[in-house]
């Protein structure tokens, strides 16, 4: 992920994607109007979903629709992965205008122009992946010349322009919407499987399309990984503030392939959360391996926060971030040991980020320490040498830069600033030699549902672990001992600062997926969730598949109906296996590459 901060200063760029990063205020951006729908602007943060059934059946999309719609989903995205599927958008348009069903329909096109022209007559927006728009990605290494390189793009240009006019005939809005894992070749061999990549692929596009005078876009930068997600978010932004003012564009926020259950909402909530705590976002997609009207709930709960939320305090004067805005980098602080509840737990350096709670959580699981597994408690917090700072306090803040030996060091609770900008400007404040506790609220109360909490928890503490602010962690919104405890260690694994089970990449389904995503994925973690740190990656098709497999160590993919391919890496190693066979060749596979224990019983 490196290089997107070097690469972003040598084009002589401000570094910059928020006004102050240290106080919230919403990023100003143009409207754009999808079947009378408003995005950015004054218009509120918008919620919206993508259906699973096969796009050929009529009724079925129309049903799952209205279920989404009865929900509260505010846009339904439907894929057309062919002309025939892009031609039955008419009926599926038809039949929920007779339902009275007036809610914008985006068709999401990969591969084929012909079936975003085709969809652009039925919809009111058409969802594009510059990646794989008129472009390749067969992995191919190759250098182009600036010559080579320009022929490609006008390829392109002839392309994609006849889309673009007739969107703006009929006043169709359009997305541009990238994703890490489908990047094209020429992309990847000049710019690198990266953030920065992920932008210049999208800014080709918009540069197309304003030629013609064409402004109804709305952008996104999909990973399934946070880190990447963000860091593509934050300089988009910031290579639009530097193009100039009218290319203010509406931004969709999404983490792509988060999964199921606990772990899915927790990543979410650390990408979608902490780009909108930064002011980023004018529409979001929460995507879960679950029923679409699942995936609701939780854009609901996440944007809530923001909704009547104004530009808080005034800009924090002089203070300038010490940390990288687009490359992650973890802040090194002095190593200091402190007495765990076990044995000796160090921190800061290159040491794992330690988990706190507070005494009254270790009281109550103890009698079942054995049972925990890996989500035991580490330290105490009322037997931490801590000390507690407000960040706001100049004298607070000299005083502790004053001490020469490192100190654990948090922000004090009450003062009077939200918890990401309080640890950020604490960060930018407190010399490097001093490690820091995190916490998810500096106001801990015991209101609220469990899916607040872990929203709230994993916005505040994996916005922050994704920055590289942080050598322990404290989660106090959530009161239950045991859910506390998983939540906090879940936020760390999600964050990607601490793998201590199986991690797995798993997509949402889809009209393309070519399997039962949620039964397979059941059926692969009922198989393999012993296997600590291995990264398993479950794609429905290949549209996302190798690409978004890139730091995956095994992938499950589908290759045709009834057929999965296996991949090791992002190198397909075994192919057409029928479905019924395919999770014990898998666990075979893991065998073969020596990652595979034998469970404990």
């Amino acid at each position: 992920m490196s290089g997107a901060g070097d690469a972003a200063a040598k084009s002589g760029m401000p570094l910059s994607y928020a006004a102050d990063l240290f106080s919230y205020a919403r990023r100003p951006s143009r409207e754009v109007i999808v079947g009378g729908l408003g995005f950015g602007g004054a218009n509120p943060i918008r919620v919206q979903s993508m259906i699973t059934s096969d796009t050929m059946d009529t009724e079925a999309c129309v049903s799952e629709t209205l279920r989404l719609v009865e929900v509260g989903c505010e846009m339904v995205r439907i894929t057309a992965p062919t002309v025939k599927d892009a031609a039955n958008l008419k009926n599926i348009r038809a039949g929920l205008n007779a339902r009275g069903c007036k809610v914008p329909l985006v068709a999401d096109i990969h591969f084929k122009p012909e079936a975003a022209m085709e969809a652009a007559l039925w919809v009111e927006k058409v969802r594009i992946n510059p990646g794989n728009f008129a472009d390749s990605k067969k992995f191919n290494v190759r250098d182009y010349t600036d010559v080579e390189y320009t022929a490609e793009l006008q390829r392109i240009r002839e392309r994609f322009t006849p889309l673009v006019r007739l969107c703006q005939e009929r006043g169709v809005a359009l997305r541009i919407g990238t994703n890490h894992g489908s990047l094209s070749d020429r992309i990847m061999n000049r710019f690198g499987d990266s953030p920065l990549g992920m932008v210049e692929s999208a800014l080709e596009f918009v540069r197309i399309a304003r030629d013609q005078d064409f402004h109804q876009m709305i952008f996104s930068m999909k990973a399934s990984n946070p880190k990447v997600m963000i860091a593509a978010y934050r300089l988009l932004v910031a290579r639009l503030n530097t193009e100039g003012p009218d290319w203010n564009y509406p931004i969709h926020l999404g983490v792509t392939e988060a999964g199921d259950g606990e772990d899915g909402r927790i990543k979410s909530a650390i990408g979608i959360g902490s780009l909108l705590s930064d002011g980023i976002g004018d529409t979001i997609r929460v995507s879960l391996t679950e029923d679409s009207e699942h995936e609701i709930p939780v854009a609901r709960a996440l944007v809530a926060p923001f909704g009547s939320k104004g530009d808080s305090v005034p800009p924090i004067s002089e203070t300038k971030p010490t940390w990288p805005l687009f490359d992650y980098q973890r802040r090194v602080a002095d190593r200091v040991v402190m007495e765990g509840i076990t044995s000796q737990i160090a921190l800061g350096g290159s040491e794992t980020v330690a988990v706190a709670v507070p005494r009254r959580v270790d009281v109550a699981v103890a009698h079942k320490r054995d049972a925990l597994g890996d989500y035991q408690p580490e330290l105490i917090l009322e037997d931490l040498r801590l000390v507690e700072v407000d960040p706001l306090s100049p004298e607070e803040i000299a005083a502790i830069n004053a001490v020469k030996h490192p100190r654990l060091i948090t922000v004090r609770d009450g003062v009077a600033l939200e918890p990401i900008a309080a640890f950020r400007l604490l960060a930018a404040q407190i010399d490097n030699r001093h490690p820091i506790l995190l916490k998810d609220t500096l106001s801990p109360t015991a209101s609220g549902e469990f899916l607040d909490h872990l929203l709230a928890s994993a916005t505040v503490l994996g916005s922050l672990l994704c920055d590289g602010i942080g050598d322990a962690i404290l989660l106090r919104s959530e009161e239950a001992p045991g859910q506390s405890l998983r939540l906090a260690y879940n936020i760390l694994q999600a964050s990607g600062v601490r793998i201590f089970k199986t991690d797995y990449v798993a997509c949402p389904s889809c009209g393309r997926t070519l399997f039962n995503l949620q039964e397979t994925t059941s059926r692969i973690k009922a198989s393999t969730s012993h296997l600590k740190g291995v990264r398993i990656a479950v794609m429905g098709c290949i549209v996302n598949g190798p690409g978004e497999m890139a730091d995956a160590d095994f992938g499950y993919v589908g290759g045709a109906p009834g057929k999965v391919n296996l991949y090791v890496g992002k190198q397909p190693v075994k192919f057409n296996i029928p479905e019924g066979e395919a999770v014990d060749r898998l666990v075979d596979l893991i065998k073969e590459h020596n990652k595979w224990v034998e469970p404990v019983t």
